[in-house]
């Protein structure tokens, strides 16, 4: 399963709306021993949004608790240019982050199109595979 930002920040930040659904989520993984996959792109934007909208301790403890457990996927410039091109072509539409252009072609081209567990549209809207509830 690869894993967004919005799913990482509702695990860890009980205010946030999605907050029990993450953890449903995070629970039903473990349990079946989902692998996570991720990027380092979407470990450095969870960690700057809990640091700035959290608190320190709870970036801290992202770092020290949840990513040593990740697969966290390498890629290269070719990927980049790629990112770039689906960023150019779909962030006058809608606001699409860097980070989820890049999230997508991971997932669209080194990851075979696996489900997603994100709580943002923009994967939708991407035509990507976005697991919401517990199966």
């Amino acid at each position: 399963m690869f894993c967004d930002t919005s799913y990482f920040y509702a695990c860890a930040d009980t205010d946030d709306m999605y907050y029990r659904r993450a953890l449903a989520l995070a629970g039903e993984a473990a349990r079946l021993g989902t692998q996570l996959w991720t990027t380092w792109d979407v470990i450095s934007e969870t960690v700057t949004l809990l640091r700035y909208r959290h608190s320190a301790v709870a970036a801290i403890r992202f770092l020290d608790d949840v990513k040593p457990g990740l697969h966290v996927v390498d890629y290269g410039a070719d990927l980049r240019v790629e990112a770039e091109q689906v960023f150019r072509r779909h962030t006058r539409d809608h606001r699409l982050s860097f980070c989820d252009a890049i999230s997508f072609v991971v997932v669209t081209t080194l990851l075979e199109r696996m489900p997603c567990f994100a709580f943002d549209e923009d994967f939708r809207r991407l035509g990507l595979t976005v697991i919401t509830t517990p199966h």
